[in-house]
């Protein structure tokens, strides 16, 4: 089952990019939580106690700032590559999903050396912040599983660090696993990071936890 976020519909209309503005993350994080509320209040079978989240790249970014938004909603998360802090990722994307602020400063400046006349003009700065995840880390209850690759050329793993410093700092206990070699898609090791996912969820929301040292799948 899929539903959209505040703001538009699946034909993603102007009015759906620029109902985020100025909030790149928040918003939408509620509206999922309603949303799976929603359902659980529907379906009986789904346990509104053992809920998880993954997400890669924009969804890695919103799937930690889930669990550390709501961090007694969701029990454990797993995100890969994701871009946690938008300050340091490209600039098409924070600014033109985030917006800017335009801030203008009257400023006042001699004509010349020789005329001690003053001359007022508008100093025209810009002001793009977006929230990053590593300003909630201290929030983390659950477990959590952030990965990357070494060389990722599209969201650098320097997005991951600075959450896992700051969990660190936190004195948080979670998983954190960098995939030597690869890019922002994992390429030839997909294979095992989906069972990795898979055994996180596992363990974490059912309690199955095997004791065999390689990373199988579950039918075997």
């Amino acid at each position: 089952m899929n539903f959209g976020h505040r703001g538009g519909s699946p034909m993603r209309s102007n009015y759906y990019h620029t109902f985020g503005y100025n909030d790149l993350r928040d918003y939408a994080l509620a509206d999922d939580k309603y949303g799976i509320e929603q359902l659980a209040d529907m379906y009986k079978y789904i346990d509104i106690n053992r809920v998880g989240i993954y997400g890669h790249s924009g969804g890695g970014f919103m799937s930690t700032a889930a669990i550390l938004s709501y961090p007694d909603f969701y029990k454990v998360a797993v995100s890969s590559s994701g871009n946690h802090d938008n300050n340091i990722y490209n600039q098409w994307w924070g600014e033109t999903h985030n917006g800017v602020t335009e801030i203008d400063k009257k400023v006042k400046s001699k004509v010349d050396q020789k005329d001690s006349t003053k001359k007022e003009t508008i100093q025209v700065t810009f002001k793009g912040d977006v929230e990053k995840n590593q300003d909630l880390a201290k929030n983390l209850k659950g477990y959590l599983l952030l990965t990357t690759g070494d060389i990722d050329n599209n969201v650098h793993p320097g997005n991951t660090l600075r959450v896992v410093d700051q969990l660190i700092k936190a004195n948080k206990r979670f998983d954190f696993m960098i995939l030597p070699g690869q890019r922002h898609a994992y390429g030839n090791d997909v294979p095992y990071f989906d069972r990795l996912m898979w055994y996180y969820f596992a363990e974490h929301l059912l309690g199955d936890y095997r004791t065999n040292v390689d990373l199988l799948d579950f039918n075997k």
